[in-house]
């Protein structure tokens, strides 16, 4: 590009190449090792645009490998991946959503895994799950209604403070008015807050918690969060 502006000679001294040797190379075009990556970042272009962006070098490496029979190492994968600015997003593998405060002191479980009831409004079902993006992860708190099978109440943020559930029971009640009703969660930090108690009694919510460490006790929502 500086060939409008400088003779060939002048960049090749400035380069301490020679202009025998430039030209030697401008006539023989790409190499074959130049023409092989080419082929190889478009392949890796499309399974990362597959991938909807989530597929690092490893994933990329596997497809390659086993989609296509194409024998390439990961770190050269890596370096025309890198070249593209191409990157995977970056997931934990298991993230807890809730812990217990050993200290607080949990409402009584009232429903006794009998996640049933004849009306609406009679039985409401809590739970948190996360969803991993490429920017981290992002937390979902829901209120499901026992009888109609319905989320009443939800709530999104980056954080798990008890903000976030306090934002599904109110998302709830002000659908849904309802008086009386049996809220039934965990045993987690957020449900077990001093301020979560408080809505609850204004509300007229009647707290539930099924037992520590098991999934049983609130069967309802983990089906809800295991359907894709």
């Amino acid at each position: 590009m500086h060939q409008a502006l400088y003779p060939v000679r002048t960049i090749c001294r400035a380069f301490g190449v020679s202009p025998s040797g430039f030209y030697a190379w401008h006539s023989r075009g790409p190499s074959a090792r130049a023409l092989e990556d080419a082929r190889l970042t478009a392949r890796i272009r499309h399974y990362h645009a597959r991938s909807r962006g989530r597929y690092g070098a490893p994933n990329i490496h596997e497809d390659l490998r086993d989609l296509e029979g194409i024998r390439v190492g990961k770190k050269r994968v890596a370096r025309l991946m890198k070249a593209e600015g191409l990157q995977g997003a970056c997931f934990q593998k298991w993230v807890r959503t809730t812990t217990r405060d050993a200290d607080a002191q949990p409402s009584p479980d009232l429903v006794q895994r009998q996640f049933t009831a004849d009306a609406p409004n009679k039985l409401w079902v809590a739970d948190i799950t996360h969803i991993p993006t490429a920017a981290g992860f992002l937390y979902l708190a829901v209120v499901l209604d026992a009888f109609s099978r319905k989320i009443v109440g939800w709530a999104m943020a980056e954080h798990l403070r008890t903000q976030l559930v306090l934002a599904a029971l109110n998302m709830a009640m002000g659908q849904r008015k309802a008086k009386g009703v049996v809220h039934h969660s965990d045993q987690g930090t957020q449900y077990t807050s001093i301020e979560f108690g408080v809505r609850c009694r204004e509300a007229n919510v009647r707290p539930s918690m099924g037992t520590v460490g098991d999934a049983y006790d609130n069967a309802l929502c983990e089906s809800f969060f295991s359907h894709p």
